[in-house]
């Protein structure tokens, strides 16, 4: 079903009688979409796909010169595409997870109209030079949070982690599973098991809003999970982490099906608050901090 639909489109000013013929083929009229290949996709549909990441390249590369990119809007996203790439890109937008073995929860559609703080000036060290993390943005009370749980972080270890990646607008998650399909050799499956559908992401929701931790030295697990999980801040912030409505979003054989993320850390208030203060009572190595969250600190 998927070369014809795309002979279609390709062709669709080639005369009529084709259009009709090729419409009887797919089994539907000129309207109708073949669904996407969970596995490799078709290689006409590979070609698609880098056509349109080459075309969006520009508008990319301005937004993130902006530092807006995290706000981008559905029709920002579309606009330099012509109608058959929108509507292939379409497929991707309303892509039930479920399909490829996905059980993440619906967030909700991220439009970027909502109070957001801007976080700049993030510096760490990349492969030995002094390196600017992207502007980010974040809910006004989860960097609140943030800031609190990172202060007893650098007194107890005299150490801290950045945000690498904090609020995304579903147009941008949309990008961005597009772009990561050629990481996971152009698999729909495999794609889904590590970057979520617009709407199905923890970065698009405030209320669970999502934050990407990254240390020090640039090591964020992102390439293999167990840099992360190894590091002295990691194993903190699994004990300390709740006290300030933080938990770890996607564990070690996640029943959601999403792969192990001990870098990806969301805020969910007083759930996690409250768990965590009784927790933070009976670990082993307490927190040095005496100023925990207060009972006024930010909640979901």
């Amino acid at each position: 079903m998927v070369a014809p639909y795309f002979g279609l489109i390709r062709v669709q000013s080639a005369g009529f009688l084709f259009l009709v013929a090729a419409a009887i083929f797919t089994g539907g009229g000129p309207s109708a979409r073949a669904e996407l290949v969970l596995e490799r996709l078709p290689e006409n549909q590979i070609q698609q796909v880098k056509v349109i990441l080459q075309k969006l390249a520009p508008m990319i590369k301005a937004r993130e010169a902006e530092e807006t990119l995290a706000t981008l809007r559905f029709d920002e996203l579309y606009a330099p595409l012509a109608e058959d790439e929108r509507a292939f890109v379409r497929e991707f937008q309303k892509f039930d997870p479920i399909k490829a073995g996905i059980q993440t929860h619906w967030h909700g559609i991220a439009d970027g109209k909502i109070e957001l703080k801007a976080v700049q000036n993030q510096t760490l060290r990349k492969d030995g030079k002094p390196f600017v993390i992207p502007t980010q943005y974040v809910p006004p009370k989860v960097y609140k949070a943030y800031i609190l749980m990172m202060d007893a972080m650098q007194q107890d270890l005299g150490k801290r982690l950045y945000i690498e990646s904090a609020y995304r607008s579903s147009a941008y998650q949309l990008y961005l599973f597009l772009s990561y399909l050629q990481n996971h050799d152009y698999s729909v499956r495999e794609t889904a098991h590590w970057n979520a559908f617009p709407g199905y992401s923890e970065h698009g929701n405030p209320k669970r809003q999502a934050l990407d931790f990254i240390n020090e030295t640039a090591i964020s697990g992102e390439q293999n999970s167990e840099d992360f999980a190894t590091l002295e801040e990691y194993q903190w912030l699994l004990q300390h982490g709740p006290a300030y409505g933080f938990e770890l979003s996607f564990p070690k054989k996640d029943p959601q099906g999403i792969g192990f993320e001990p870098w990806h850390w969301r805020y969910v208030g007083k759930k996690a608050r409250k768990r965590g203060l009784e927790e933070h009572k009976n670990v082993k190595n307490p927190s040095k901090t005496t100023k925990l969250p207060p009972e006024e600190a930010p909640a979901a």
